[in-house]
């Protein structure tokens, strides 16, 4: 018996036991890759991608022989082919330098799937009953043709793009596409946004994108709610940094405070782990800038711009003493004055905000503070921890506004929809915006939207056609890491196989349409594929090295794309100079709910397997315990037990979370590593549609989040929200540590 069959026999030994019956997926180890089809022989081993996140991180696809079946021609048959068997980092990409995430491991399942759409469907019963009939692609394109020449011939503002953020060839050619009809520009939404953190990098340091923390030069880390070691930013980047700063360097090892309301993946690695009121991090960071400014003397003007954004800073922050912070954040004024002195005393010194503490009303004044607090410690620049990863190119981030409502509010403020044509792209907001917002109520009013998902979510589903992309195995892939490496990097990466389905990648389904409709977007948009767009923009990347084209393209393809030499970049000044009077004022963030009513902050999170939901849909990360509950399949609602005690409530009961908008239910697991006055839980659960692993499965924090925003960005203020809480029964709690088991109760023997 080989190592694999070992260990997969003991975990099926072991999970037996605690087996409570069959025929549900928590009650099952699922693989569903095509092994037994593998032919042997040697692997071969192809850069890719991985898709799972924002972080763009460099694959290496283990692809052998095997027999898959595969639909051709409308026909479902086995068909000899290369097949992608296993992903591991690739150890020459700059951002990840060979490490992966579990997410990015789980992300082969998604080529085998299931329930992937196989070919284009259209709707034939009611919208949202997930009735679809198979149609050829010819009719598909012919349909979304006539219907936008449709849409242009009566106004080009009728057509509208939505998808995740986009960067590279894909964003390129969408915002072309768009420009040329002179339709509206796209609408980019995803939930855990960042734009808050990215609007202030402009204002302090000129530089409207994600910092790269170079966390192996730093002798102290002070985080306050980013959870970079789990789901925030670049999260492997991240990790491999941290291990350096931790153990990388003989004789001297960094020391780490983590200041946060619940204890996060990061927290519980931190060296000393602080509890703070939901959104006064803000207060804490002025808080620390008045020690180093009044007892330091630290002159006000070394914090440059970043420090002049702030209202009181060039008087040296009077009102934020130690004894005022402290009323604020629950943080002993002695204490503050302590971890000023450390990290003066530790320099170089970085502080991290990120996470909960920018998604209150006061986000971005969080955000302005902090930054102006890391400049006055002069670890912003080419040698500091902090850096900005070159760009070769606009990442193409507009100023930030608000898109996603805007469009909705623009929907459904009229008696006829303004929108006739909806095009859909990687995003799921009836799944991940408040129920405030009305975004399916909106989606509802468009005559036609066209999904290229590649699978049936709360949102496609209520498409007209579906036009499925191919996975990102099966196409031509690039990438701008925005974050996360200091040498500026383009990826590429061709189809590390076949595709096993009747798919077409998205870009080139564009350029189709281009062809179609003809005219002045087929002059605009002249490559015949995506991977010609891919060459151009690589040829031109190419002469501005001064480097051989085909040799630079061969080379890209080899490695998995493109990567300076030179190191990072000092912070530029902003690029406004008209701006830099304006001050902000740091104000206590707002809360949806009384005190009396609502006692308790609720605090969604970003999963380590799911992120925001989107990979709800793979059981390899539905299988994964939680690294700090251990909790798998399902949703749980954190709560310090004091708190549990008080309310009669004991761990794996079912307990109703309330707010002004709604009510969740879900199982308790207690946590001495969580506020008395915080309620917690992990987003991702609670899809109504998406597959068959994901669907009716837990419930969805965000469907109980207030519609409030920071003002400035638009973005979703997702932790200011309160909630009462109360138990209403029995609950039902999958725990790798106590087995696959109901949580035993007395009024269950």
């Amino acid at each position: 018996m080989d190592r694999r069959d070992f260990i997969k026999l003991s975990a099926l030994t072991a999970g037996a036991a605690g087996l409570a019956g069959c025929g549900h997926p928590d009650h099952q180890l699922i693989r569903f890759l095509p092994e037994e089809s593998w032919i042997p022989g040697v692997a071969t081993w192809r850069p890719s991608l991985c898709p799972l996140c924002a972080a763009g991180c460099g694959v290496m696809a283990r692809v052998m022989e095997g027999d898959a079946e595969v639909v051709r021609n409308g026909r479902t048959g086995l068909l000899r082919m290369g097949l992608v068997k296993k992903l591991e980092g690739n150890p020459a990409h700059p951002v990840n330098r060979g490490k992966l995430c579990a997410r990015g491991q789980a992300a082969v399942q998604i080529v085998y799937h299931p329930d992937r759409i196989r070919q284009p469907l259209k709707r034939r019963g009611e919208r949202g009953t997930g009735e679809f009939e198979p149609v050829d692609w010819d009719e598909a394109l012919s349909t979304l043709a006539a219907r936008l020449k449709q849409v242009l011939d009566d106004d080009p503002a009728g057509l509208a793009w939505l998808s995740r953020p986009l960067r590279g060839g894909k964003r390129v050619l969408v915002e072309r596409f768009l420009a040329t009809l002179a339709a509206p520009a796209p609408v980019y939404f995803e939930l855990f946004d960042e734009s808050v953190l990215r609007w202030a990098n402009r204002l302090s340091f000129g530089r409207e994108q994600m910092p790269t923390y170079t966390l192996s030069v730093a002798n102290y880390v002070l985080g306050l709610s980013a959870d970079f070691l789990g789901t925030w930013n670049s999260p492997v980047a991240q990790a491999i940094g941290y291990g350096e700063f931790r153990q990388g360097r003989p004789g001297r090892r960094g020391k780490f405070v983590q200041v946060e309301p619940r204890v996060s993946q990061t927290g519980a690695n931190a060296d000393e782990w602080i509890p703070i009121r939901p959104g006064t991090e803000g207060a804490l960071a002025l808080g620390l800038a008045h020690v180093l400014l009044n007892e330091a003397r630290r002159p006000t003007t070394a914090a440059g711009t970043a420090g002049e954004r702030i209202e009181g800073w060039l008087q040296g922050l009077p009102e934020w003493t130690p004894e005022a912070v402290a009323e604020q954040t629950g943080i002993e004024a002695e204490r503050i004055r302590r971890l000023a002195r450390e990290l003066i005393a530790h320099e170089p010194a970085v502080v991290i905000a990120g996470g909960a503490a920018l998604a209150q009303t006061n986000g971005l004044a969080t955000a302005l503070a902090v930054n102006a607090l890391n400049a006055l410690l002069g670890c912003v620049g080419a040698l500091g921890p902090v850096r900005f990863t070159p760009q070769p190119e606009s990442t193409g981030l507009a100023p930030p506004h608000r898109t996603l409502r805007a469009l909705v509010q623009k929907i459904l403020s009229r008696p006829e929809s303004p929108v006739k044509l909806l095009l859909l792209y990687e995003a799921n907001p009836v799944f991940a915006t408040p129920p405030a917002w009305q975004v399916a109520a909106a989606l509802d009013r468009v005559p036609f939207v066209v999904s290229f998902g590649s699978f049936l979510d709360d949102t496609s589903i209520l498409a007209d056609l579906v036009l499925p992309d191919h996975v990102f195995l099966e196409s031509w892939m690039d990438d701008v890491p925005e974050s996360g490496t200091e040498p500026a990097v383009v990826s590429l990466a061709a189809p590390a196989m076949r595709p096993l389905h009747n798919t077409r990648a998205m870009p080139d389904v564009l350029l189709d349409l281009s062809r179609r409709v003809g005219g002045r977007l087929n002059e605009a948009l002249p490559w015949k594929s995506y991977e010609e767009l891919l060459r151009a923009r690589f040829d031109a990347l190419a002469r501005r090295a001064g480097a051989d084209a085909d040799a630079f393209w061969k080379q890209a393809l080899e490695r998995g794309g493109w990567w300076s030499d030179n190191g990072g970049t000092r912070a530029a000044a902003p690029r406004h100079a008209a701006a830099t009077t304006r001050q902000i004022r740091y104000q206590p963030a707002e809360m949806d709910g009384s005190v009396e009513e609502f006692p308790f902050h609720f605090l969604p999170y970003a999963s380590q397997a799911f992120y925001d939901g989107t990979t709800a849909h793979l059981p390899w990360l539905q299988e994964l315990p939680d690294v700090l509950t251990t909790a798998m399949w399902g949703s749980w609602v954190e709560l310090n037990p004091q708190t549990a005690e008080r309310l009669g409530i004991r761990q794996g009961d079912l307990v109703d979370v309330t707010s002004r908008h709604g009510t969740l239910q879900a199982p308790v697991i207690l946590s001495t590593g969580i506020a008395p006055d915080v309620v917690a839980m992990p987003v991702g659960q609670g899809h109504r549609a998406f597959t068959r692993y994901a669907s009716r499965r837990g419930a969805n924090p965000i469907s109980v989040l207030a519609p409030l925003e920071e003002p400035e960005t638009g973005a979703l203020a997702w932790a200011a929200t309160r909630v009462q809480i109360r138990r209403a029964g029995v609950g039902r709690l999958v725990l790798f540590s106590g087995g696959l088991s109901r949580f035993p109760h007395p009024e269950e023997r």
